[in-house]
């Protein structure tokens, strides 16, 4: 399994595939960076067994993305042969962003294994999303994203929007596809003890979760809290953004600029354990990414977090979001800063429809959402491969 934008011990989505895997019996290798330069290139991590890299430092313009992807694509491509050479695999699975490691599907295929793509992102949305245009660039991910396709033997989304994009624009039959989402393990991921003192001795907290960057709408948020503070006159409110990204530098200067700094705390990167504290303790969960094709496809994993956690969310209305949050959610058309301070205003004067949220948020998680049935569904992609491993389909040819 090969995941590079995060460590394995921070990739809920992939340590729950991981688990899933190893329950059902199946020995589990992961390549991944480190999380910190000392840590030891082999260990065991819920019972799969982690190879790491040490990854360049956060990438910023074209060629030091180019340099970061080269890099990182070499050292995996140095361990797939090391795990091999330990323990010879039968699939493997590689999880997006980047849509880079088809090649190396491409060139294990040709010893007779298997491949999987596990699509975490669609790598051309996020760009539009990130730089606002197209481009060659733009086409240069859709190929690379043609070519994932092409290569794997079995494309796994995370929820049906993103399905419907591998079937139409990967021309991947249905019956190679499968929906497994990221939805989170009620019996690891639940509302604990509260922690007062993260409320910054204020009487509310509202916590933002997620990546920091120009396509996350953490500006947005920034621009709803003044609204909340120096519009709405609140003051009884402290607000914690967890999370790292390219625009952290800059929100934290925006954050300054706006005189926010006394109701604000940038928390930087958490583990699971930091974030049950902080979502043990909020009293709303927000949602701020702007409306775009790729956040209209897209299911954020701060909204199942925050619904695992019985956290009621004020969210951009978008479809995806909608259809996983459900009434566990107030919405706002575009995340209008005025109308999310009000929004957020009214939500924590009213306890009642609080409780009431988040009741629906953690009853969608325990049951219509429940990641047992996602991992049935990815176990089962697995078990249907490897008793249809001679068959697997070929590389196809360069016409």
């Amino acid at each position: 399994m090969i995941i590079q934008n995060l460590p394995l011990r921070l990739d809920r989505r992939v340590r729950n595939e991981c688990r899933a895997l190893v329950e059902a019996g199946y020995a589990v290798s992961v390549i991944c960076p480190k999380e910190t330069p000392d840590e030891v290139d082999r260990h065991t991590i819920d019972g799969a067994v982690v190879y790491s890299y040490n990854a360049p430092e956060g990438a910023h313009g074209l060629a030091s993305y180019a340099r970061e992807f080269v890099i990182c694509w070499l050292q995996t491509a140095r361990l797939s042969l090391r795990v091999n050479q330990e323990q010879p695999f039968d699939v493997l699975q590689a999880c997006n962003p980047p849509d880079t490691y088809w090649l190396l599907g491409a060139l294990w295929k040709l010893r007779g294994r298997s491949y999987v793509f596990d699509q975490h992102d669609l790598c051309p949305e996020v760009f539009e999303a990130r730089f606002g245009t197209k481009g060659l660039l733009h086409r240069g991910l859709l190929l690379l994203e043609a070519a994932t396709y092409r290569v794997a033997d079995r494309v796994i989304a995370p929820n049906p929007e993103y399905r419907q994009m591998a079937i139409e624009r990967g021309r991947v039959p249905i019956e190679r596809t499968a929906v497994v989402m990221s939805t989170p393990d009620p019996d690891l991921m639940k509302r604990e003890q509260s922690h007062p003192e993260l409320r910054g001795n204020r009487e509310f907290l509202v916590c933002y979760v997620g990546i920091m960057g120009p396509q996350d709408g953490v500006d947005s948020l920034l621009a709803a809290i003044d609204a909340y503070v120096h519009e709405v006159g609140r003051l009884d409110t402290h607000f914690a953004l967890l999370g790292f990204g390219d625009s952290l530098e800059e929100l934290q200067a925006d954050c300054t600029r706006r005189r926010l700094d006394e109701w604000v705390t940038f928390t930087g990167r958490v583990d699971h354990e930091e974030l049950g504290r902080w979502l043990s303790t909020a009293d709303i969960g927000i949602i701020p990414d702007p409306p775009c094709e790729f956040n209209q496809r897209s299911t954020m994993n701060k909204t199942l977090e925050y619904m695992a956690h019985e956290v009621p969310i004020v969210a951009t209305d978008l479809r995806e979001t909608r259809r996983c949050a459900a009434d566990a959610a107030v919405y706002v058309s575009g995340f209008d800063p005025t109308e999310t301070a009000v929004a957020i205003s009214e939500l924590l004067d009213d306890p009642q429809e609080r409780e009431r949220m988040e009741h629906v948020g953690r009853d969608r998680i325990e049951h219509e959402l429940a990641w047992q049935i996602q991992a049935d569904n990815y176990i089962g992609v697995f078990d249907d491969l490897m008793s249809a491993s001679p068959e697997v389909h070929p590389l196809p040819s360069a016409t």
